[in-house]
């Protein structure tokens, strides 16, 4: 290899690992079983420590049609919470920052914030990496304090050098390619509709009246065409006088 494509693949290597840490997974707020699906996972792994203060559990029923008894019964866990009371959970700023060392943000406005593909990307980006405390990194975020909570859905990815590197590029410093080392319960292509729901999710998460909103619309365009034919007609008479 010539030293001028030597150069020229190490500029592409930062450019290949932008394009893989930003996978495009736009949220999709019509596909209500996505939400659903999306809505069980976060209570599953994330609500125990990440919570949604701005979202009640009452309003993400009524959204999503799900029935208050399934709520209640499926997924709200602790017994002093009701129906009616925001998404949070039992763990305090003290135990976080003695577990991990910070206190897990609330993720009510994350969407909103980096997007729902950051979300993605993010989820999408830990490895094992045996220098950090929790035995885990993230692509997206440097020195990562969370665990890897989908690592048994996921498996373990570690960085590794594409398949076909030459010995020259072969060095571990060079090496930023996600790899599955250990196959979790779930193949590449379920485990990526898994983070697209938790995605998703958030997405509705951080402005629910979206949804609403997109209900009405056909009703508004209907009503402002209407309005419109009328206003053109009116419009037409009064000048009809003049003239």
């Amino acid at each position: 290899m010539s030293r001028w494509m030597l150069i020229l693949w190490l500029l592409m290597m930062p450019l290949a690992a932008l394009a893989d840490a930003s996978r495009s997974m736009p949220p999709d707020l019509g596909d209500q079983a996505s939400l659903q699906r999306g809505l069980k996972l976060y209570v599953n792994y994330c609500l125990g420590c990440h919570t949604l203060e701005y979202q009640r559990f009452s309003r993400t029923a009524a959204d999503l049609d799900i029935p208050q008894a399934l709520m209640e019964e499926q997924l709200m866990f602790s017994p002093v919470q009701a129906f009616d009371d925001p998404m949070t959970n039992a763990l305090t700023g003290e135990a976080a920052q003695q577990w991990w060392g910070v206190e897990p943000p609330d993720l009510t406005l994350a969407a909103k914030r980096h997007g729902a593909e950051w979300i993605s990307a993010y989820l999408l980006g830990f490895y094992q990496d045996t220098d950090r405390p929790l035995g885990v990194n993230n692509t997206v975020v440097e020195s990562v304090a969370m665990p890897n909570v989908l690592e048994p859905l996921q498996g373990v990815q570690k960085l590794g050098c594409p398949p076909g590197a030459s010995r020259v590029l072969s060095r571990p410093e060079n090496c930023r390619e996600l790899v599955l080392a250990q196959p979790g319960t779930l193949s590449p292509d379920e485990f990526e509709q898994v983070v697209g729901d938790i995605s998703n999710f958030l997405a509705y998460v951080s402005e629910p009246s979206r949804l609403k909103a997109r209900a009405i619309a056909p009703g508004v365009m209907v009503f402002l065409f209407v309005f419109g034919v009328m206003a053109y007609l009116l419009k037409r008479e009064y000048w009809r006088d003049v003239r």
